[in-house]
């Protein structure tokens, strides 16, 4: 990711996507800020687990194993201009 943003000292990993005029944000990142949880990846398996089993659709196919594959918002694989989103 292109940029960390620190929230009360915690990074959050961001990247600004000019086409789209759009951040976007590592929602384990996110989760480590929001939460009080130890591990904030298997916090957030688990909640996008919880959320594809009450049909919420807004959670995508994403693994933690990129460190830009977890981001919040449904980013599309191309952008307006044509260029090709990572992940």
């Amino acid at each position: 990711m292109s940029n960390v943003k620190l929230f009360e000292s915690k990074q959050v990993r961001t990247e600004w996507d000019a086409c789209a005029q759009k951040w976007y944000f590592a929602i384990v990142d996110v989760v480590a800020v929001l939460t009080a949880s130890t591990d904030p990846g298997a916090y957030w398996r688990k909640l996008k687990e919880r959320l594809k089993k009450e049909g919420n659709e807004t959670v995508t196919n994403c693994h933690g194993s990129k460190p830009t594959a977890s981001v919040i918002s449904s980013a599309p694989n191309s952008t307006p201009c044509g260029s090709r989103r990572r992940g």
